[in-house]
């Protein structure tokens, strides 16, 4: 009897954080330290497409046209290795994936790519999840990875076990006409990756605090999300990102994502707030600055980013819709 599967194509968006995640309760689940809340990002996009096959005789991953090998090709079949359980389905996996922006610079390269795993991956599986559920599978691959996997303003539930952590939408895309206008520093993937970062985190002896400090800062940026307010946004937002790279500067070892344009770019639209744009910044793991600001703003914004020193290209994208599944198709094996 032959094995009935599918081969599916899923796109997902990256996110940027306005309450950051940081730091690990359990490195194993990724479940974190505190909850998060972020924006999906229209524009950026990872496209994967997974089809489980008997002629295989172990996953093959092909990311950005690279072979994957060694400690990044696990990480993957790991994951597979969850669906395989949930769906019974002892197939190694061919899986093919495609970024249209640089990974590893802080530009949640990993939310995207394993929302869109975790999606074409179930599907092709025959699983039929709810969105939570597929947010919880999606953390287990990359934490930020459940945000993407819903649209607009997304909120990550810290919970306390793997059953009640998991994402939940906050707003959709459309509730409010904020643009993240980003400015490249660095298209380089960063020395440190993520997950060693988080590691890193409990050493710092500001974590402590900032994680104590997260339910107010979840409170504020909510409420500024809800009655779409600029202004208070912009203070939390940014104090959310300097707290967090305080934390990353103060670990052992000590992290430093920043370039020295970063700090210029950091300072420049401080002072343009100031004087009246409504602008703010916030930072990821990486050298590159996400500014966020009002639709009405964004020419403005990108045309004065783009004269500074040490920004090589400014990216523009509104808030984004939910990882979806693209394409689909019966395969046998």
């Amino acid at each position: 009897m032959p094995i009935r599967t599918r081969r599916a194509t899923a796109v997902a968006h990256p996110n940027i954080a306005l309450i950051k995640y940081w730091g690990n309760r359990d490195a194993a689940l990724r479940l974190p330290a505190n909850g998060s809340i972020s924006m999906t990002l229209d524009g950026l996009e990872t496209r994967t497409t997974v089809a489980f096959d008997p002629s295989l005789e172990a996953d093959l991953v092909i990311v950005d046209g690279e072979h994957l090998v060694g400690a990044a090709l696990h990480r993957v079949t790991q994951h597979l290795d969850r669906v395989r359980e949930l769906a019974g389905i002892p197939l190694p996996a061919r899986v093919k994936s495609q970024s249209n922006f640089p990974a590893g610079t802080g530009l949640a390269g990993s939310a995207s790519a394993f929302a869109a795993l975790t999606l074409a991956a179930a599907h092709a599986a025959g699983l039929t999840l709810d969105r939570p559920a597929l947010s919880r599978l999606a953390r287990l691959g990359s934490g930020s990875a459940c945000r993407s996997i819903y649209g607009g303003f997304v909120e990550w539930l810290a919970g306390e076990s793997h059953e009640d952590s998991y994402a939940i939408p906050l707003a959709p895309p459309d509730h409010w006409g904020l643009v993240d206008t980003i400015a490249i520093i660095s298209r380089e993937p960063k020395s440190v990756g993520s997950t060693a970062g988080h590691a890193l985190a409990p050493t710092s002896p500001l974590q402590a605090t900032r994680v104590q400090d997260a339910p107010r800062r979840l409170d504020l940026c909510r409420e500024a999300i809800q009655k779409r307010n600029f202004p208070r946004l912009a203070s939390i937002v940014e104090q959310d990102s300097n707290m967090m790279h305080a934390v990353m500067m103060t670990s052992t070892p000590p992290l430093l994502y920043w370039e020295p344009a970063t700090v210029l770019v950091m300072r420049e639209v401080a002072a343009w707030r100031a004087a009246g744009l409504p602008v703010c910044y916030t930072v990821d793991a990486g050298a590159n600055v996400h500014c966020l600001c009002l639709a009405d703003a964004v020419e403005e914004v990108r045309r004065r980013l783009e004269t500074l020193p040490g920004v090589l290209e400014v990216l523009v994208c509104g808030p984004g819709g939910p990882a979806e599944v693209v394409e689909s198709s019966p395969t046998t094996g």
